[in-house]
């Protein structure tokens, strides 16, 4: 099963950018840690990362059929895309949103998130480790509907048996 890692705006900038927040980790380091973690749990993984609002929905779309669930940090624009979360909304995907610093902790206009109520959950405030907490409940929402969907399959086949 295949996770796409979607990042938003300025994050290309972590490590850079505001350690007081953010910390030290780079992006690239974080994409090499879940990376580790997907590889030792049987998944596949893929990231990408846009300063435009427009190529996130572009991928979010294109995550229809391509893979099986969605995390992502949409970042600035957890607080104004309306066209983000509608096209989460439309893939019908299992989405996690991750933020690296606790956002009700901050500046009063980060505390609401248009992207939430489309998520399966929303993991924030751990620092880089948020993204592992997001890999863990990611995996495991796919592990789940995995057994269902095997769960499903032994069912039909158990009544086209009987049928017959």
């Amino acid at each position: 099963m295949k996770i796409a890692v979607i990042q938003g705006p300025n994050l290309n900038m972590l490590g850079i950018r505001e350690q007081n927040i953010y910390g030290p980790m780079k992006l690239e380091d974080i994409h090499a840690q879940m990376k580790n973690v997907a590889e030792q749990n049987g998944f596949e993984i893929e990231f990408f990362q846009s300063n435009l609002e427009g190529e996130i929905v572009d991928r979010i779309q294109e995550c229809m059929g391509d893979s099986d669930a969605i995390i992502i940090n949409p970042a600035a624009y957890t607080h104004t895309s309306i066209a983000i979360r509608d096209a989460i909304s439309a893939v019908k995907l299992p989405t996690i949103e991750v933020h690296i610093s606790n956002v009700h902790a901050r500046e009063d206009f980060r505390s609401k998130s248009l992207i939430a109520p489309v998520c399966a959950g929303q993991i924030m405030g751990m620092g880089a480790f948020s993204y592992h907490l997001a890999m863990m409940g990611m995996m495991q929402i796919l592990n789940e509907v995995k057994a269902m969907r095997e769960q499903q399959a032994a069912a039909q086949v158990a009544q086209a048996q009987q049928q017959a």
